[in-house]
């Protein structure tokens, strides 16, 4: 469905801007199997709130909280997040997209911009089950990758604002489900010709990461078990917004997976060869925790930030981050 650029234009392109989720660890940094460092973000500075709990009109609820959300620059350079709001009015599962916009990354307090998306039950998506988004740039189009409550689905944007749903031969947008029940919080790592999808989901008991891959982001793999357990808990929510990004410079993938939002929120990290592995009831890899929930890592003009949930739920925030060495 869309042209892929080979391997060597990505990572230019990534060079100057990267998007993916990220923590800070409390262990110390060691060594790769190849010798190189196994490098450990950690939070720099103070943080500063971009984004608060909105006001949605007749969906306004006092219950309402902006959790899961992506973070991108769009193509007349300003910044857009997007965000989950769950608990509001809009029926269902309670959930909708919320859009803030800012002129600068480093802008306190984004300018408020609307609701900009709810689930269409028409297209098949569960009423008020809108969760996670996620975009890449692929040449000169922004893709969207989100889930409706059950599936993961796919929208497209040439602006970076405005978000078209990508529709199937059944007229609906969905990707994929399972095969957990509850597919959601998709992220997207290019890697030459091959989109790596992450995503979690839940039994009654217990939560993981699964991932699947595509050449066209249409036709996809069966899932692989890339991390579960272990020390970050086997619960149904313990495998949380799993994000990954590749660290050439280490030679190593890292896996970031929340386990709980809120006053005591915590992230782990993991730290692999092998973009598919990250521990399955195995800490082989573990590195690492951060008290943040639903990080997702910029980098822009050679500088990493870290956005993150407040810690009460109220917003969203960001801070700069760098990766330390051994």
């Amino acid at each position: 469905m869309c042209r892929i650029r080979k391997h060597n234009v990505i990572v230019a392109v990534l060079s100057s801007l990267i998007i993916f989720n990220g923590c800070s660890g409390t262990q110390t940094a060691g060594k790769s199997s190849s010798d190189k460092p196994v490098l450990m973000p950690e939070i720099e500075g103070q943080w500063w709130q971009v984004a608060g709990s909105p006001d949605l009109g007749e969906l306004t609820s006092q219950k309402q909280q902006p959790v899961d959300f992506g973070i991108w620059q769009a193509a007349d350079g300003t910044w857009q997040l997007w965000s989950c709001i769950r608990k509001t009015k809009c029926g269902g599962n309670t959930r909708l997209f919320y859009r803030w916009e800012g002129k600068n990354l480093t802008d306190i307090n984004w300018k408020p911009m609307g609701i900009a998306m709810q689930a269409d039950t028409a297209l098949g998506e569960q009423k008020g089950g809108l969760q996670a988004p996620h975009v890449i740039k692929v040449d000169d189009i922004y893709y969207m990758f989100y889930g409706d409550w059950n599936r993961i689905c796919l929208a497209k944007s040439d602006d970076g604002k405005t978000f078209t749903r990508v529709l199937n031969e059944k007229g609906q947008p969905d990707l994929f489900t399972g095969p957990y029940p509850h597919t959601r919080d998709p992220m997207v790592l290019v890697l030459g010709n091959t989109y790596y999808c992450y995503y979690t989901g839940h039994t009654t008991n217990e939560g993981a990461d699964f991932c699947r891959t595509s050449q066209d982001m249409r036709n996809w793999s069966k899932p692989i078990m890339v991390a579960a357990g272990g020390r970050a808990g086997g619960t149904k929510y313990s495998a949380e917004c799993p994000h990954v990004v590749y660290r050439q410079d280490t030679g190593l993938y890292y896996l970031f997976r929340t386990q709980k939002y809120g006053r005591d929120n915590i992230s782990s990290i993991y730290a692999s060869a092998d973009p598919l592995n990250f521990g399955v009831n195995d800490d082989r890899y573990f590195l690492g925790t951060l008290a943040a929930a639903a990080p997702e890592i910029v980098k822009y003009s050679g500088q990493y930030y870290i956005a993150a949930l407040s810690p009460g739920l109220k917003g969203i925030r960001i801070a700069k981050l760098k990766w330390a060495g051994p």
